[in-house]
């Protein structure tokens, strides 16, 4: 058992340890955390902070849960990791057996991978191959809309927006792919044909050298927390097939619930080609992803050079720790319970995050499912917002002008106003935050 950090080892942390998107020249304080469980993370200092953020949208059930702790538990007795190349095992089987249950027909080829990022690349993969395997090597670029993220590794960046984006270090050692303008229309708006019409006259001329389209339906994550109207998401659809292109639904960030749906594509009720799901996928115990594809695309892929093999493997691919702990999420997420936790949450959230929207400081306030964004008219500063957030008990990471919050499922009404609170609190005194 760890005992407790020591002013040493957060020194050592600040020196020697990067974590996500920090400088180690410069680094952002970091938070020592003892121990979590439900929604509440302790930190070393015994202050206790409700969790907002689901750990990056992961922890969709809280921490410490106990049909996790137990699936995870059982397994480590009888073996924590196997080698998947010419091996299976239960948990694996078991796992892909629910997420072709859960996702719609035809998708029923799984790929476990080890992040989102690698799903992504996968994914990619998945679709240059099939073009490959059935004569059309010239369809080899994707198509995709700005504002969006798929991961940081080189294919999952290279479909990341290229210039709001977190990769522009990256411009010119990167592939070059299609970028159609962001949808512009909300989930509220009516719609409006023009606001697919680049994505249109992109597929239109250059549909000849496009393999496939890549889009996070409906929520637009990391790259603004952006939300689209679903019409745009079925034209995107019905134009994919029209002009003889896959389509990649990535979900990582919504599969689950978190949007309302179980999955985001069936708030437009389409089906992907491919679906990639990671994040909630194991309750946000484990590192785990999956790419999930239409049996027409492995059956051609199967039949193409190379043996028909699609070419990936990652060493702890199906790690049975994280696909026995993931079946026990899948179990919670089949009970149903998460649509009326979400449902109460995106009520909340709208009703309680409305009156930031009169405050000079705010650009715009947005809800969709179990996500609430408050978008700042200036960038806040990271340290400077964390630690107010801290005092006030809340753990939410700010990024650029966005303050947003995707609580666990499982966060009472009480723990979800003092979010609330905590983020008006933000924007009365974001005149000191920037």
């Amino acid at each position: 058992m760890y005992k407790n950090c020591t002013e040493s080892d957060l020194e050592f942390d600040q020196h020697h340890i990067w974590h996500p998107y920090t400088s180690l020249l410069n680094p952002l304080p970091c938070y020592s955390v003892k121990e979590a469980a439900g929604v509440h993370l302790t930190l070393e200092s015994g202050e206790q902070l409700i969790d907002g953020m689901s750990s990056w949208w992961a922890a969709v059930h809280g921490y410490n849960h106990p049909q996790l702790n137990n699936a995870l538990r059982e397994q480590s007795e009888r073996m924590s990791h196997v080698m998947f190349g010419g091996l299976t095992h239960k948990p694996a089987i078991e796992l892909c057996k629910r997420l072709v249950a859960m996702t719609p027909e035809p998708l029923d080829a799984v790929f476990l991978a080890d992040s989102g990022s690698v799903s992504v690349e996968v994914a990619i993969k998945m679709a240059l191959q099939y073009q490959v395997s059935r004569g059309t090597s010239h369809k080899n670029k994707l198509l995709t809309i700005r504002s969006g993220y798929h991961g940081d590794t080189f294919a999952a960046m290279s479909v990341c927006d290229p210039v709001n984006g977190m990769h522009g270090l990256f411009k010119g050692v990167l592939p070059e792919h299609i970028f159609a303008d962001a949808p512009l229309l909300s989930p509220s708006d009516e719609w409006d044909e023009s606001d697919i019409q680049s994505f249109k006259q992109h597929l239109e001329e250059q549909h000849a050298s496009i393999a496939a389209v890549i889009l996070e339906p409906v929520v637009q994550g990391a790259g603004g927390m952006r939300f689209y109207h679903p019409m745009y998401l079925k034209r995107v659809r019905e134009l994919c097939t029209e002009f003889d292109v896959l389509l990649i639904a990535d979900e990582i960030a919504t599969g689950f619930g978190r949007t309302g749906k179980l999955f985001a594509c069936e708030h437009a009720e389409v089906t992907p080609d491919i679906m990639c799901v990671g994040k909630a996928l194991s309750g946000g115990y484990m590192t785990l992803a999956a790419t999930i594809a239409s049996r027409d695309i492995a059956e051609v892929i199967g039949r193409g050079p190379g043996g028909g093999a699609l070419m990936h493997g990652p060493t702890f691919m199906g790690n049975p720790l994280a696909c026995a702990v993931a079946s026990a999420s899948l179990d919670i997420i089949a009970t149903g319970q998460w649509k009326l936790q979400v449902s109460a949450i995106a009520e909340q959230l709208a009703r309680e995050l409305a009156p930031c929207e009169a405050l000079d400081s705010v650009h715009q306030v947005r809800c969709f499912g179990a996500i609430g964004v408050v978008e700042m008219k200036e960038a806040l500063d990271v340290a400077k917002t964390q630690k107010l957030l801290v005092k006030a008990g809340v753990w939410i990471r700010p990024f650029g002008r966005l303050l947003y919050v995707m609580p666990p499922y499982i966060i009472s009404s009480a723990e979800l106003s003092q979010l609330t609170a905590a983020m008006f609190d933000v924007c009365c005194h974001a005149e000191n935050l920037s």
